[in-house]
C-alpha cells in the first residue's frame, strides 16, 4: 500500500523534472482539484480523467502560461505510468487532498509561484540593468546556479539567441531578393498564377524583395529537440546547451527538413556535436556552429560597441518582451487561481 510519504515523493519527482511551465504537476493539481468538489470521480479509475484532465491542465494553463501543452500524447500520457503517477499514487494524494481541503493543489502552485518567482528577479536583472552593464554571462549562469530554473535554461537560451540575432539582422537592414531565370520565362507564363500567389513574382514583377527574419518556433518538445528557430533566407537555427549522444542527434536531424542548418551551443560541445554529426552523415548540411563565446562578444558588441547606440535599446527590449510573453505569470497570477484561496490553506506536511 503506498504510504502519504511515497505519494509526495512521487510528486515532487515530477515537480522537479518538470520545465518550469510545469504542465505534468499543473494536470496532477487539476485532477485533485476536480476529485475534491466531485466524490464521483474515482481517481483508481484512469479512464475517467485520463483525456479530460488534458482539458482541465490547458484550462488553467491558458491563463497561466498564455499557453497549453503541446507535446506528443505519448509523451502527456506517460504522467501516468508506474514510474510517474499512476492511479494508486494519484488516489492517495487525492484522498490526502481532500482531508487537508486542497493543501495538495495549493503545493503543487506554491512551487509554480516559487519557480516563476525566480524567473521574475531574472526579469528583474534584464529590467534593472542599463545596456552599459548587463552582462549575458551572468545571466546565462544565473539560470544554471539556480536548480528551481536549470530545466528551464533551454527556453532562455533560445531567447537570448533569437534577442541578439534578431536586433543584428533588423539594425543591418538586410534584404532578400527572389527572382526568375530569365531562361524560364516561357515556364513562368505556364504557372504565373502560381508564381503570383506562392512566390509574388509574374511577368510584369520578375523579382520580389522583403526584409530579412528569424522566427522562433515557440515550442520545445520534449526531451529538447526539434526546430527551436527559423529565417527566411534558408537555414533552420537549432540551439543546442544540452549535452548531445548519438541518439538525440539523429532525432533532431531527422525533424529539421532544412538543408542548410545554424547550431548554437556551449563551446565545450562543439567538437562532440560535429563527432556525432559525421557520424551519421550529416555535417555537410551544418552551415555553421556558434558557441556561447561568440554570443558573449557580439552582446558586448551589441551593447558596448562601435555601433552600441543603436542596437543596445533594442536588443534589451526584444530580450525582456520575450520573456514576459514566454512566462505571462511571472506578473501574476490568474483570477481562476486567486478565487481558490490557496494562500489560506495550512498544513504542516505540505508546506
Amino acid at each position: 500500500m503506498v504510504t502519504v510519504k511515497e505519494a509526495k515523493n512521487a510528486l515532487d519527482r515530477i515537480i522537479e523534472k518538470s520545465r518550469v511551465h510545469l504542465y505534468k504537476p499543473i494536470q496532477i493539481a487539476e485532477i485533485l482539484y476536480r476529485a475534491r468538489i466531485d466524490d464521483s470521480l474515482n481517481l483508481l479509475d484512469l479512464e475517467q480523467y485520463r483525456t479530460k484532465s488534458k482539458k482541465w491542465r490547458d484550462e488553467i494553463s491558458l491563463p497561466l502560461l498564455g499557453r497549453i501543452c503541446t507535446s506528443s500524447a505519448k509523451f502527456q500520457d506517460n504522467l501516468f505510468d508506474a514510474n510517474a503517477i499512476p492511479p494508486e499514487i494519484l488516489n492517495v494524494l487525492g484522498k490526502e487532498n481532500i482531508r487537508t481541503n486542497g493543501a495538495v493543489e495549493a503545493y503543487i502552485y506554491r512551487l509554480f509561484s516559487t519557480k516563476h518567482n525566480q524567473l521574475s528577479n531574472a526579469l528583474k536583472y534584464c529590467t534593472e540593468n542599463t545596456p552599459e552593464n548587463f552582462d549575458v554571462k551572468k545571466f546565462i549562469d544565473s539560470f544554471w546556479n539556480e536548480p528551481g530554473l536549470r530545466r528551464s535554461l533551454d527556453k532562455i537560451y533560445e531567447i537570448i539567441v533569437y534577442s541578439l540575432f534578431s536586433t543584428i539582422v533588423e539594425t543591418l537592414n538586410f534584404q532578400i531578393t527572389l527572382s526568375v531565370d530569365s531562361d524560364k520565362i516561357d515556364i513562368l507564363k505556364e504557372f504565373e498564377d502560381f508564381a503570383d500567389k506562392v512566390m509574388q513574382v509574374d511577368l510584369k514583377n520578375k523579382t520580389f524583395v522583403q526584409e530579412a527574419k528569424i522566427y522562433r518556433v515557440g515550442v520545445t518538445n520534449a526531451a529538447d529537440r526539434g526546430l527551436d528557430m527559423y529565417s527566411n533566407w534558408g537555414p533552420a537555427i537549432q540551439i543546442k546547451h544540452l549535452s548531445l549522444n548519438l541518439e538525440l542527434a539523429e532525432s533532431i536531424v531527422s525533424n529539421i527538413s532544412s538543408d542548410k542548418v545554424v547550431i548554437v551551443c556551449k563551446d565545450a560541445e562543439k567538437d562532440i556535436i560535429l563527432s556525432l554529426l559525421s557520424q551519421i552523415g550529416w555535417c555537410s548540411h551544418i552551415q555553421s556552429i556558434i558557441t556561447e563565446d561568440n554570443l558573449i562578444d557580439w552582446y558586448e558588441k551589441a551593447l558596448r560597441g562601435k555601433y552600441s547606440e543603436k542596437m543596445k535599446d533594442k536588443l534589451l527590449d526584444i530580450l525582456i518582451n520575450e520573456i514576459s510573453e514566454e512566462f505571462p505569470s511571472i506578473k501574476e497570477l490568474p483570477d481562476v487561481l486567486k478565487e481558490r484561496h490557496y494562500e489560506l490553506i495550512d498544513d504542516s506536511f505540505w508546506k
